[in-house]
């Protein structure tokens, strides 16, 4: 207690005091973290729906015969299906559609040639239920040629194939499960990046910047007391989108709270650094909302949030891993949908924590610089 009363009486608190005192006086801020987020959820929920190609695809093959292996090629000679991966359990091919490495699996099962003879094969195809638009053309796609190898099997007077085929994560192939999360993410990035940044030039405007030289603070906790007030405001935009993309597109909640909560307030700070990045190097505040449009509008389009990374050149799918917000999406639908935790997500947290280190420290120098 003696050391949380110390906290209140340094400079530290006193500007963080006046940040948010700040912040509570401008109605137009309030009524920006409100209004837009709720507005594209809804809209963007409701109406994207675009679609995909080149399907990551594993395969087990247990009876490997001159059939089964045949049916394989026939999967992968449209190019419609890439051949990913060849798992050594059905346990491993699970484990690789959880962890979004494979968008379908396919098992061909050890008695596949006697069940041709006795007019009754089949085969098991998991399809990753997560982005619904895919999961409904791999399941087009899955049965087209199924049907099409059926008739040449037909002509050698060999019995059709049937497969069964089972939807994980999103049984009923909601559209709105995949984009929502996406949405949120793509939600939060403007937010952030645009507020903070128009918090700080506004100083500039102002001609208060001059005045936090007086401070009896450094340099640092002039800056994190801005990104602190900042941080817990928009964490009210992360419940707020929550609770719209639970209640109004019964979006399910499958993982940790906990977990999905921290991972948000990590991902807010790289969307702020980033944000005080772009207004210590703009003039004004119409230079900085120019700014922040030309750099959001690539790293929405290249994260996956509208359009699944999959339906990119080869070249924008590498490029897409420098973009923060790609590896959030991807924690957000894990958690969210799947289910997962660290377990499966640390890689995606590892590149957050990276994110925000770089940005942060060049944030911090450039503001320095600033107040010098």
């Amino acid at each position: 207690m003696k050391y949380l009363l110390k906290l209140f009486d340094t400079s530290f608190f006193a500007l963080v005091r006046k940040e948010i005192n700040q912040i509570l006086r401008n109605k137009q801020l309030i009524v920006l973290l409100i209004v837009p987020p709720t507005v594209q959820l809804l809209l963007y929920g409701y109406a994207l729906n675009p679609d995909v190609h080149n399907l990551r695809l594993g395969v087990i093959d247990y009876a490997n015969i001159t059939e089964s292996r045949e049916l394989v090629k026939a999967m992968t000679s449209n190019r419609i299906f890439n051949l990913e991966s060849v798992p050594a359990s059905e346990k491993q091919l699970s484990r690789q559609v959880e962890e979004g490495k494979l968008d379908v699996g396919v098992i061909i099962p050890p008695e596949f040639g006697r069940r041709l003879l006795q007019q009754k094969a089949e085969i098991q195809v998991f399809i990753d239920g997560v982005n619904a638009n895919t999961a409904g053309i791999a399941n087009g796609y899955m049965t087209q040629i199924v049907r099409q190898f059926n008739r040449t099997l037909a002509n050698n007077q060999t019995i059709p194939i049937s497969p069964e085929v089972v939807f994980l994560y999103n049984p009923g192939l909601t559209s709105s499960w995949f984009f929502v999360p996406g949405v949120m993410g793509l939600v939060l990035t403007l937010i952030a990046t645009l507020v903070s940044a128009v918090t700080v030039v506004k100083e500039k405007d102002t001609g208060t910047l001059e005045q936090l030289l007086m401070t009896p603070a450094a340099n640092w906790e002039i800056l994190l007391a801005k990104i602190v007030p900042l941080a817990f405001l928009l964490l009210g935009d992360v419940i707020l989108a929550l609770t719209l993309g639970t209640v109004v597109f019964n979006l399910p909640f499958r993982g940790s709270f906990a977990l999905f909560f921290i991972l948000s307030s990590m991902y807010l700070f790289v969307g702020i650094s980033l944000g005080i990045m772009l207004a210590t190097v703009a003039g004004s505040q119409q230079q900085v909302v120019l700014m922040s449009f030309f750099i959001n509008l690539p790293i929405v389009q290249t994260s996956g949030a509208i359009a699944p990374i999959e339906a990119m050149p080869p070249l924008f799918q590498t490029l897409s891993l420098l973009n923060p917000l790609r590896h959030y999406i991807t924690i957000v639908r894990g958690i969210l949908l799947k289910g997962v935790g660290l377990e499966v997500l640390w890689m995606h947290v590892l590149a957050l924590i990276g994110f925000a280190v770089v940005l942060m420290t060049i944030s911090i120098r450039k503001f320095r610089n600033q107040l010098s």
